[in-house]
C-alpha cells in the first residue's frame, strides 16, 4: 500500500540547494555512512554539493535522472531521492535510491517519497519497472520499499562497496502494472 502523509514533498533539485544539502549531509554523515560508498571529505563540501547539482541536473535535462530533495511541510530539506539510470527503449526502467536524515527517519517521509517517484515514473514519464536495492539488514528501507508495492527477487552478492567493503544487496522491483 502506497502512503503520503501531508507532513512531506518532493521537489526537483536546484544548484541553490548545495548549501542546505551540505549541513543537512554534514550533521547526518554519522547516521547514513553505513548505508552510503566511503566518501572523502570534499563530498561533504558546498563546491562538491553544487557540482553534484549540476550533473544530476544535466542527466534530467537529458532525460536520464530524475533528481529530487525530499522536503518537509516547513520547505526545509530532509534528504534526497533519484530516479536514475532512466532507459528508454524496450526496457522502460529506472533505478531508484534515497536517504532521509536522521530527524526525519519514521515520520514517513521517505514511504511518501517513495510514493511520489514510483506515481511519476508510471504516470509522466511512462516506465515499464522500479528498482532498488537495499542492505538486507536495513530494515526501515526495505519497509519502505514494501510499503510502496515493491516486492523482493532476488540477492546480489557484493553488489556495491559500502562502508568500504564490499556487500550484498537485496534487489527489489515495481512494475507499472503491479498493484500497490
Amino acid at each position: 500500500m502506497t502512503t503520503q502523509p501531508a507532513a512531506s514533498a518532493t521537489r526537483l533539485l536546484t544548484e541553490d540547494d548545495a548549501e542546505p544539502l551540505t549541513a543537512l549531509l554534514r550533521a547526518n554523515r554519522d547516521f547514513l555512512a553505513p548505508w552510503d560508498p566511503h566518501r572523502e571529505d570534499a563530498f561533504f563540501t558546498v563546491p562538491e554539493q553544487a557540482a553534484i547539482a549540476r550533473r544530476a541536473l544535466d542527466a534530467y535535462a537529458a532525460g536520464t535522472l530524475l533528481p529530487w530533495v525530499v522536503v518537509a511541510t516547513d520547505g526545509s530539506i530532509v534528504g534526497r531521492l533519484n530516479l536514475a539510470g532512466i532507459t528508454r527503449g524496450p526496457f522502460q526502467s529506472a533505478g531508484m535510491g534515497y536517504w532521509v536524515a536522521r530527524a526525519a527517519n519514521g515520520r514517513g517521509l521517505a514511504t511518501a517519497a517513495v510514493g511520489e517517484a514510483v506515481a511519476t515514473a508510471f504516470g509522466a514519464l511512462g516506465l515499464h519497472r522500479v528498482q532498488a536495492e537495499t542492505l538486507p539488514h536495513n530494515v526501515a528501507s526495505r519497509r519502505v520499499l514494501a510499503k510502496n508495492g515493491f516486492r523482493e527477487y532476488g540477492l546480489a552478492p557484493r553488489y556495491l562497496n559500502i562502508g568500504g567493503r564490499w556487500q550484498d544487496h537485496v534487489m527489489f522491483q515495481r512494475l507499472a502494472d503491479d498493484s500497490p
